[in-house]
């Protein structure tokens, strides 16, 4: 009786643990891009670098469980992650509402605006009456294409797979401009020799119906404990310092946000 007993207080107390404690797992597959300096990238070892994958394993470590990163492209990181090919995705994925019908995310890890890039010699005009007819490229699937369709349709508007290749067709003269976050365009294109001859143009984009509420951990909705697990871990980060250590290393300020 007394064993019968004991049985069914440990089988209680099983269920009542806490299902992130029981669930996480270890290690923790996290895809990522691997073509948005100096967010994710690729090094000339194929290795992945760059802030996220600086600030995902501060993560991890708070949460206890090693990241193994799986690089997936951009347009399918989504679809991949609802087919259990990873855990979650920390790719500058930003929380939308449009996204949030299919997927959970975790808080924001970071948040910046969205800007234009010409070449300094354009006379571009950042409007919808001067860009009218203007070549403008982004990459597919992002905030940046949704708000161009929705609130420019007069731009001819040019996806690309990678913002790499974005940049490379506006050095060539193929775009007119590009649009692009801040972040990612000064510190992996302007910054650069070859973004010598470009500039920024035109205001900075916040508004949440296209371009969300940051970036966050993105997870299926089944897993949202694995979002919680990493709002407590990008909290515990940004209460300790390692989250501006992480930020100085790569961009010398915080991206965080308001």
């Amino acid at each position: 009786m007394r064993t019968a007993a004991a049985g069914l207080i440990l089988a209680a107390l099983m269920l009542a643990a806490p299902a992130s404690a029981q669930q996480l797992p270890d290690p923790l597959r996290i895809a990522t891009e691997g073509a948005y300096a100096p967010f994710n990238y690729l090094d000339d070892q194929g290795n992945v670098q760059g802030f996220e994958i600086d600030l995902a394993r501060a993560m991890c470590d708070e949460i206890g469980v090693t990241c193994e990163f799986v690089v997936q492209d951009w347009d399918g990181i989504i679809p991949g992650l609802l087919a259990q090919k990873y855990d979650a995705i920390i790719a500058s994925l930003y929380i939308t509402d449009e996204r949030r019908e299919r997927i959970a995310f975790s808080d924001k890890y970071y948040q910046v605006p969205a800007r234009f890039v010409v070449p300094k010699s354009s006379t571009l005009e950042i409007t919808p009456e001067g860009l009218e007819g203007a070549v403008v490229g982004t990459q597919r699937a992002t905030s940046f294409e949704r708000f161009m369709r929705d609130e420019l349709p007069g731009i001819d508007l040019r996806v690309y797979a990678t913002m790499e290749e974005a940049y490379l067709d506006l050095q060539s003269g193929r775009i007119d401009a590009l649009m692009a976050d801040v972040v990612a365009a000064s510190e992996g294109f302007l910054k650069t020799p070859e973004g010598a001859d470009f500039e920024f143009r035109g205001p900075e984009y916040t508004g949440a119906e296209w371009f969300g509420y940051g970036a966050g951990v993105g997870v299926r909705k089944e897993d949202a404990h694995i979002a919680e697990a990493f709002s407590k871990a990008i909290a515990a980060v940004r209460a300790n310092g390692s989250y501006q250590e992480i930020a100085e290393k790569w961009f010398g300020f915080d991206v965080y946000g308001e």
